[in-house]
């Protein structure tokens, strides 16, 4: 990555306040133009719970100066009761964040340095609340980029897929919990320091507590999930990903459902701006950007808009491994979505396989061992380690199998696969996984895409159903959207499973599933002459880093912000357990020790949560000690027992 000089030369302000008609502060970076006084440009604000001061300040030194630099006021705002501002929070994209958000960007367009133009830009918990608050229709908005984001909080977050309960959100909610318990910095909040971190740790709840409540797509989803009303957004949508990450589902639906200017691009990026996320090849998304804002911020005909509603990455087959350092393939584009380019192609479940066409098939029985999934990966990826599916061939072993024979010709796909299966269940509770493969002549195992579904969401996620056990019923389930490419020679295979640990929980009961008959149809996508016509994307730039100063004492990493002088100590250990034939063994324990530290300033905070189950219901505990120096000032503990609803 490039760090470049810009047109304009760019100053930061450390720390502001936005006073909100509550009384509440909320405090803000701002990089500005020097002449910004003098020229007043338009604001792009990020506004997130991650702590401006000491926890984005990496990617953010990546990001804000270079867009200040080049005629814009770049804003990181931290949200109420997190980082340096005033008050509490108490969960997730909660209507006050959002009521607070449109004060900011009303702060902002009245500022002398701003035009009177906002947009908002954000990666995941920035993604989802600029879709979010450009719903409330703030008149100075005029344009979003949302990344790696969803329009639906139940279907297509770290809590729940398909309606199994999903073990990235107990990881999400320990890091949560942990980083919602740290202190103000003393030196921008001066005495007060003290009692606002009291007060945090006194009322900071144990967030999953709330979500495990929650177990099915009720009014507390339906907040914030901009699909119950897209024509609500007015303004224009930029929604970018990659299909490493978890959060891709959302851009084709998002340029389906919304009625506004709109642009998708999907990368082979995990959960990170496109400018430096791993896998590469990494983009010029802040020249992209550039375009975005210069066209709907400051009404410069940058062509952006003349462009493929669509640009996505058509991945080649690749040697499968659990970190890639760059996924090849080339750059495709649909100028509607859905494209009527893309057809189905149906591959039938036979006793031969996939095939072609129809043909009889026994009925086959798929009881999977419960630590099937061994090989699937993070379900949210961030491509800095090894946290990406790796060869599937184990858990296709332990699962039940149908391929193709040796494709004749390639195959690329485009969108999201679906499978149609007839199954009965010994169990009235039971998970159905699916995974696509591509399969090489070598024998390993790629996964492509898959798709999981508890049987009781059959017909929705509003209101599970029992399934009547050994009563044969249809059921469809829709797999990850992919933009891949199967090579002539290699196999096409499908693989079923009772189970998918530790990615989702277990159901109650081990669960034997009969498959009567299927079908897989793929969303082919032929290649196209105009992609070889597609403008090259620039080479990624941005602003010079701010790198820390890292070291280990033991297991835990110490980085040194030295441009402040704080030192941040980060320890975090999980462990997910579950016994072979016993869905009820399941545990996952996860444990994170965090510290700060300026001279005689000292704080250590310890976070523990654990989570196990009985056939009836979801056991939590938790707990939170912290420290300033040697003082133990704040211990708690939580122990819960929150029934299944048919989970």
């Amino acid at each position: 990555m490039i760090a470049t000089t810009f047109p304009k030369a760019v100053r930061v302000i450390e720390h502001t306040l936005i006073l909100l008609k509550d009384g509440t502060a909320l405090a803000a970076r701002i990089w500005l133009p020097d002449d910004a006084e003098e020229n007043p440009v338009p604001a792009i604000l990020e506004y997130l719970p991650y702590r401006k001061r000491d926890g984005t300040y990496e990617r953010d030194a990546l990001t804000h100066p270079y867009l200040a630099g080049h005629g814009y006021a770049g804003v990181r705002v931290d949200i109420r009761g997190s980082g340096e501002s005033d008050g509490l929070l108490f969960d997730e994209y909660a209507k006050q964040e959002q009521d607070d958000g449109v004060e900011v960007i009303a702060w902002l367009a009245a500022q002398p340095w701003c035009s009177g133009a906002v947009g908002m830009m954000g990666i995941s918990w920035g993604g989802f609340n600029g879709l979010q608050i450009a719903a409330r229709r703030p008149p100075a908005l005029k344009a979003i980029v949302t990344i790696c984001s969803t329009d639906d909080r139940y279907a297509d977050d770290a809590h729940y897929m398909g309606g199994t309960l999903l073990t990235a959100g107990l990881e999400w909610a320990a890091f949560f919990f942990g980083s919602m318990c740290l202190p103000p910095d003393p030196l921008l909040v001066g005495d007060g320091w003290r009692a606002m971190w009291l007060e945090r740790l006194q009322h900071v709840p144990l967030f999953i507590e709330l979500w495990l409540q929650h177990q099915r797509r009720d009014a507390y989803w339906k907040h914030g999930s901009v699909c119950e009303n897209y024509a609500a957004i007015q303004c224009p949508v930029y929604a970018v990903g990659g299909w490493t990450d978890a959060y891709k589902n959302a851009i084709p639906r998002l340029l389906e459902g919304l009625t506004v200017p709109r642009k998708g691009l999907i990368g082979p990026w995990a959960h990170a701006y496109p400018h430096f996320a791993r896998p590469g090849p990494q983009i010029g998304f802040l020249q992209e950007m550039l375009r975005w804002w210069d066209h709907w911020l400051k009404g410069v005909d940058t062509g952006v808009m003349d462009e493929p509603i669509l640009r996505a990455w058509m991945m080649d087959s690749i040697r499968p491994a659990s970190h890639h350092e760059v996924l090849p393939g080339r750059w495709v584009a649909e100028s509607s979505w859905p494209s009527p380019r893309v057809t189905p192609r149906r591959l039938f479940l036979t006793d031969e396989g996939l095939r072609e066409t129809a043909a009889p098939l026994t009925a086959r029985a798929v009881c999977s061992p419960q630590t099937v999934g061994r090989c699937a990966g993070n379900w949210v990826p961030f491509g800095r380690g090894h946290d990406q599916a790796g060869d599937q061939s184990e858990d296709d072993r332990r699962s039940l199998v149908f391929e193709t024979p040796p494709l004749d010709a390639p195959i690329e796909i485009l969108g999201a696969a679906i499978v149609t299966l007839d199954v009965a269940s010994d169990r009235p509770i039971a998970n159905l996984v699916v995974r696509l493969c591509d399969v090489s002549p070598s024998g390993e195992s790629l996964r492509v895409s898959y798709g999981v579904l508890n049987l009781t969401h059959r017909d929705g996620h509003e209101s599970p159903a029992l399934l009547a056990t050994g009563e044969r019923t249809r059921v469809h389930v829709q797999l990850n959207d992919a933009g891949a490419v199967f090579p002539a020679g290699h196999r096409v295979r499908l693989a079923l499973s009772t189970a998918y640990w530790p990615m989702i929980w277990p159901s109650p009961e081990k669960v034997t599933l009969l498959i009567f008959d299927g079908a897989l149809d793929l969303p082919l996508r032929p290649p196209q002459a105009t992609d070889e016509r597609l403008s090259a994307l620039p080479e990624p730039e941005s602003a010079p880093p701010e790198k820390p100063t890292v070291i280990r004492r033991g297991d835990m990493q110490i980085e040194r912000i030295d441009r402040i002088g704080l030192e941040l100590g980060t320890e975090w250990k999980s462990q997910f357990h579950v016994e072979e034939d016993d869905p009820l063994s399941a545990v996952a324990e996860l444990r994170q020790v965090q510290t700060m530290s300026r001279d005689d300033w000292q704080i250590r905070i310890e976070t523990q949560m654990r989570l196990s189950c009985t056939r009836d219901a979801f056991l939590l505990q938790g707990s939170l000690r912290a420290w300033e120096s040697a003082n133990e000032i704040c211990r708690r503990e939580w122990d819960r027992s929150i029934p299944r609803d048919f989970v």
